[in-house]
């Protein structure tokens, strides 16, 4: 019988994984941090810098929000009837324009807005980040600023732009469809109807409804766009997208936290 021999680099096994996570999620951390400082610098809005971020704009947002717009109220108008017809019958009218604000436009409207933004332009980075992987730098395991601010950043504040403008939009037109449906055309009702809405938005329940948007916005775009500069930078190839999975879960400890701070 031969003794069991245990190789060296096994015992190490349990710490690879963590340490990994925890460089990645600080890499994620730095190129956040460097994103913002490029964006918030006055030095980074040159001329071609402000003609991409219009560019990445008009693509991310105003070519989507009429069809978004259109998809996310015909979805809510149908949630509204839901929710109207059933406080009706159990004789809970009064709660259920307090209920439709609460439920659509304070939780479910940010985070569908987070969602197709995410799905539709903050998990593309692939392409934007496969131009670093011809860098030199990147032998050097260091990030190309100049590739960052110029090409990088402008999308990353467009997706931002994306999330809040859609949240926006969204959250006035469904406030008008729960109006119609409770109260139909009459203008009677407007003064039962923004008092209800302004007990709901309250100073903190506003507060934190415009951070949880703006945290949204702000994972949406910096999330994949540090995970494929990571994965551009190791020479990684994955059918998954880079950071889907740590962008959900960012998305989800997001909501989590608002709702224990809100209803807790």
């Amino acid at each position: 019988m031969h003794p069991q021999t245990t190789s060296p680099s096994s015992g190490n096994l349990w710490l690879t994984a963590p340490l990994r996570q925890v460089r990645s999620w600080w890499h994620m951390l730095h190129v956040g941090a460097l994103v913002l400082v490029l964006a918030l610098s006055p030095g980074s809005y040159t001329p071609e810098f402000r003609r991409r971020t219009a560019q990445h704009i008009y693509t991310s947002t105003w070519r989507v929000i009429p069809w978004f717009t259109a998809l996310s109220a015909l979805l809510s108008l149908v949630l509204i009837r839901i929710v109207v017809v059933t406080a009706l019958s159990y004789g809970l009218s009064q709660y259920a324009l307090q209920m439709v604000v609460r439920v659509l436009v304070l939780e479910l409207i940010p985070l569908s807005a987070a969602l197709f933004v995410a799905l539709r332009a903050g998990l593309a980075f692939n392409a934007g980040a496969a131009g670093v992987a011809n860098k030199p730098a990147l032998v050097q395991k260091t990030l190309d600023l100049d590739h960052l601010r110029d090409h990088l950043t402008p999308r990353v504040l467009a997706d931002a732009f994306a999330v809040l403008a859609l949240a926006t939009l969204s959250s006035m037109v469904i406030l008008v469809l729960a109006y119609l449906t409770v109260y139909g055309l009459s203008p009677w009702g407007l003064p039962g109807f923004t008092r209800t809405v302004g007990q709901v938005f309250d100073l903190p329940v506003s507060l934190g409804f415009v951070l949880k948007t703006l945290f949204f916005s702000l994972a949406v775009a910096v999330v994949p766009m540090a995970a494929s500069l990571e994965a551009a930078q190791q020479r990684v190839t994955d059918t998954i997208q880079p950071g889907a999975v740590r962008l959900f879960m960012v998305l989800f400890l997001l909501e989590a936290i608002s709702l224990v701070v809100k209803y807790v």
